[in-house]
């Protein structure tokens, strides 16, 4: 074999090792937290596809992201949701962490999962009784339970509004692309868990 098929070959060998250890790499930055997802999700009742989703969209699993009005850690939870959480809860000690340096307390991985895992159950009482809540559970996330409420607000003697009329109504959009996006990768990975007939739990 010549030189040249020589360097040849082995520029191919090594793509092929950069594209895999990337590959592999990715997949471990992805799922390294889905220990702590399914835990949380658990405790308060949510699917951990969607939080997992979530989080995807919000800072692809870097728990240093902050947000521009504020919001830190994974789930791009806010001071004012954190001492929320702290004080229905009745953590006093994390109430006052949570004064002192929300920062602090929101950048831990665990905790920011549980606030946002907690938040999402508060917000999705609102729609118990709604056939594919995750749109409106989303828009509250993201804009506020309030605009999500107007949003989702239906003429008297009229059937609940599909996923797609809700969107639809949605006029930040921001909030309309997230949810969009979120969905779409949340409906992919519950087809995904479907298929291979796991009933909870995320995909490894």
């Amino acid at each position: 074999m010549s030189a040249a098929k020589r360097l040849a070959l082995a520029a191919v060998v090594l793509i092929f090792a950069a594209a895999a250890g990337l590959y592999f790499f990715n997949r471990y930055w992805i799922h390294r937290y889905d220990d702590v997802i399914e835990r949380q999700a658990r405790i308060y009742r949510v699917d951990p596809l969607l939080v997992w989703s979530i989080i995807y969209e919000e800072t692809y699993f870097s728990p240093w992201k902050r947000g521009d009005a504020g919001e830190i850690g994974l789930m791009q939870v806010t001071p004012a949701v954190g001492r929320m959480w702290a004080e229905e809860t009745g953590m006093k000690d994390l109430a006052r962490e949570m004064d002192r340096d929300p920062v602090a307390v929101l950048r831990d991985p665990e905790r920011n999962i549980q606030v946002g895992c907690w938040y999402l159950e508060k917000i999705s009482k609102d729609y118990r009784a709604t056939p594919d809540a995750e749109a409106r559970i989303l828009a509250a996330y993201n804009a506020g339970p309030s605009r999500a409420a107007d949003w989702n607000r239906a003429a008297p003697d009229s059937p609940p509004l599909t996923n797609e009329q809700f969107i639809a109504r949605i006029d930040i959009p921001s909030t309309r692309s997230y949810v969009s996006s979120i969905l779409a990768r949340y409906n992919k990975l519950r087809d995904e868990r479907a298929a291979l007939g796991n009933a909870g739990g995320l995909r490894r």
